[in-house]
């Protein structure tokens, strides 16, 4: 029976889990996009919706351990990839050609590696400003909670937050078109004749997702002083 050491060390092992954490990103990129829209919702359902999830108690910290163990290793794993290609072809060839069928080598799946740190790094810096930000203390329902739908408003009424985020939201995107396609590929979920449906839903998806997110700080930003009211 291969540990999970062996998995990471061999090239099918690497592969499969990058599509399984691939896999599990995507459907928290999803549901952490429907909570971020509670913002246009109720006046309160945003804090509601957070007010909910930090009221999970052990679940969350399970759910949050679950998560950083999969952004730690999908990035681990992504990063020794292209380290360890850099090293068998450190000059790299002028032309590249894929063996056989349609490649899918895009200028996204190029730079898988440099928007994956961007990423990374971006998450740090997301976590920090918002579930460790500084907050005033509203009453919800009889209950004390974080007023986290100001924190949001006035973070994105900053030039260098609003403009920084729609950047990182477009390199989300890319990541995200190739990586679509990419997790199939490593779960071995790929047949030839699908592979350009798969491809064209990932980019599809992709879009989806970066445009959902960089118009709550685009609008925000936008709106001024109304993006109070963004919830009529």
């Amino acid at each position: 029976m291969p540990s999970f050491l062996d998995a990471l060390k061999s090239q099918v092992g690497r592969k499969i889990l990058t599509g399984i954490t691939g896999v599990g990103l995507i459907l928290f990129i999803i549901f952490h996009l429907i909570g971020n829209l509670t913002l246009f919702g109720d006046p309160q359902a945003f804090n509601e919706y957070t007010y909910a999830l930090e009221n999970l108690g052990f679940i969350l910290y399970v759910l949050e351990a679950g998560l950083a163990v999969a952004f730690l290793l999908h990035a681990y794993i992504g990063i020794s990839i292209w380290w360890n290609r850099r090293k068998a072809r450190p000059q790299g060839y002028k032309k590249y050609q894929s063996k056989g069928g349609s490649s899918h080598q895009t200028w996204a799946a190029k730079s898988m590696i440099f928007t994956g740190i961007v990423l990374l790094v971006f998450l740090v810096i997301h976590i920090d400003t918002f579930k460790f930000g500084a907050t005033e203390t509203i009453m919800l329902n009889g209950h004390e909670a974080r007023d986290l739908k100001s924190l949001v408003i006035a973070t994105f009424q900053q030039p260098i937050y609003a403009f920084g985020y729609t950047v990182v939201m477009i390199l989300l995107g890319l990541h995200l078109g190739h990586g679509f396609w990419s997790a199939f590929t490593s779960l071995t979920m790929k047949h030839n004749e699908y592979s350009a449906l798969i491809y064209t839903v990932g980019i599809i998806f992709a879009i989806l997702m970066a445009v959902g997110f960089l118009f709550i700080p685009l609008y925000i930003y936008f709106a001024g002083p109304d993006a109070a009211l963004i919830s009529y």
